[in-house]
């Protein structure tokens, strides 16, 4: 008979992130979805008062943990994954642009230049974070035109709004760089790679 794989009987994402939740489920992990409800903004806010020399990748990490305790709280018999990204140019932290136009702008910002994705997933059981790790791409956006830049906006609408650099790599976005050095999975979300190799250590994914 051939092995059935096996998952954590209750695992939870605490995202509502569409990316990562099909990364999860691309790879055969049964899980359900609780998104966390921390304000993000405020704790950004808080850290970059105390601390301004924190740098992206601690921010991402503050988050993520944020996220996934939060929610393992309310579950703490549930294995729960937390996972957040941040963006870091010039020394400015971004976070996903609320509208078409701040897009824009900011795209406009990252044009010609490089940027980090500071990207961390963290696991959570009974309140407290079990497990962390941290990626931190870089990538080099090309001078694109502002007509290129039109064209793109009007193709993507509302989308440029669900991420952090306000695009995909995976779809158009892949036309507005000269390089990217990092891990893909990691660039659109979460560094599943070590995450799955965790949960097989843990015995929730198939070894």
């Amino acid at each position: 008979m051939a092995d059935v794989p096996r998952s954590h009987p209750d695992v939870i994402l605490a995202s509502g992130s569409r990316f990562r939740r099909k990364m999860l489920e691309d790879v055969g992990l049964l899980f359900r979805v609780v998104p966390s409800t921390v304000d993000e903004a405020a704790i950004k806010q808080a850290l970059t008062d105390n601390n301004p020399e924190l740098d992206g990748a601690d921010v991402a990490e503050v988050l993520a943990r944020a996220k996934a305790e939060q929610v393992s709280a309310m579950h703490p018999e549930a294995l729960v994954i937390g996972a957040d990204q941040v963006l870091v140019c010039r020394g400015q932290l971004f976070s996903k642009p609320p509208t078409i136009e701040a897009a824009r702008a900011q795209l406009l910002t990252l044009r010609g230049a490089q940027h980090s994705l500071p990207t961390a997933v963290v696991l959570a059981l009974g309140g407290e974070t079990v497990w962390t790790h941290v990626d931190e791409p870089q990538l080099t956006m090309r001078s694109f035109s502002h007509a290129f830049l039109d064209r793109y906006l009007e193709a993507e609408g509302e989308a440029v709004t669900e991420t952090v650099g306000g695009y995909a790599l995976e779809g158009r976005g892949g036309q507005l760089f000269d390089s990217v050095d990092g891990g893909y999975f990691s660039i659109i979300g979460l560094p599943l790679l070590p995450l799955i190799a965790e949960l097989r250590a843990r015995g929730t994914m198939q070894a």
